[in-house]
Formats: C-alpha cells, sequence, structure tokens
C-alpha cells in the first residue's frame, strides 16, 4: 500500500468545478472520515455535508472574499464537534479537536483518491454558517472543507492562480522533528 504518494498529491487546490458529485462518491468520502481512529473511540466529529441548493445558496454568504472560488463546489463540508463529546484527560489534553482533525483529513485524502479537490478553508463567518444550517449552539465549527472536480480559474484572483501552479514547500524535518 503506498500512502505517501497519495498523501503527496494531496493539495489544497481552489479550481472547483460546479459538477454534481455522485452520492456514492460522497458517501466513500464520509465512509472514509469516519474510519479515523479516536481517543477512547469517542469518534467526536459530526459532519454536514451542505449540497441542496437551497442549503448551498444560505451558507455561501458565509464566505470570505478571498474563498469566493468556493461558492460554485458542489459539497461544502462543515466540520464540528462539541466537548460534551470529547475524551477528555489530564492536564487539559482534550482530544476532539485532533480526533476531528484526523477524520477530516481521512476524508480529504478520500477525496484526492476520488479525483476531487477538498480544501479546508478558516475563511468564513462560523455564526452565519451556524444560522443558515441550523446548528446547535454547543456545536464547535471547526472548518470548512469545500469539495469538488477541479475546475476553471475564473473565481481565483492573481496569487490563488499562481498557488494553483506552484510547487509544494515543506519545512525540513530537522526544523520540525526532533530526532532522540
Amino acid at each position: 500500500m503506498e500512502i505517501l504518494n497519495a498523501i503527496t498529491v494531496r493539495r489544497a487546490r481552489r479550481a472547483i468545478a460546479p459538477k454534481v458529485l455522485p452520492d456514492e462518491v460522497v458517501n466513500r468520502l464520509f465512509e472514509a472520515a469516519v474510519l479515523a481512529p479516536s481517543c477512547a473511540n469517542a469518534q467526536p466529529w459530526r459532519f454536514f455535508a451542505v449540497r441542496s441548493p437551497e442549503k448551498l445558496a444560505a451558507v455561501r454568504p458565509a464566505l470570505t472574499e478571498g474563498n469566493k472560488w468556493g461558492t460554485v463546489a458542489p459539497l461544502l463540508v462543515v466540520v464540528t464537534t462539541k466537548p460534551s463529546l470529547d475524551a477528555r484527560l489530564e492536564e487539559g489534553r482534550d482530544y476532539a479537536l485532533f480526533d476531528t482533525g484526523m477524520a477530516t483529513m481521512n476524508l480529504m485524502l478520500q477525496a484526492t483518491a476520488e479525483g476531487l479537490y477538498a480544501h479546508p478553508i478558516a475563511g468564513f463567518n462560523p455564526k452565519k454558517v451556524r444560522e443558515a444550517l441550523g446548528l446547535e449552539p454547543d456545536l464547535v465549527i471547526v472548518t470548512l472543507v469545500i469539495v469538488g472536480y477541479p475546475g476553471g480559474e475564473e473565481l481565483l484572483n492573481d496569487f490563488q492562480k499562481a498557488s494553483e501552479k506552484s510547487d509544494r514547500t515543506r519545512k525540513p524535518l530537522g526544523e520540525v522533528v526532533g530526532f532522540m
């Protein structure tokens, strides 16, 4: 099994096509997500797959101007958790965000395997998302993941167009890993 290749190929691309995603593809994304490990098997993630034209129209205004490109996506995944779902351990080791992040990465890797782009964003108004979808007040909206097939660059600004074509850069291992 060659997992490093899938990780290397995955990029947070922005040029999304408005083409509708088949149900079976969307289901596989979430099957991959819920197979993620979690502390004490708490599985604290809650995903909301925003796909209907009405709900997409309600959530899109919550995106910042820099994420205008995401307004054509056929799927917006609202990634949430809440404190009551957490496996809380001593010394403030709350795992809900970590576990939810792992589940989100599984979803993104499955999207890559499906030939999709899956781009997590921080540029959105969580209050507007919560109101648009009627989400519980105690849910923490961690991120939105914009998902779709590769598309054109019409909605991208110059920086984003350059980013689509750029090489991936990462810090060297020695800077982020302490070998002991």
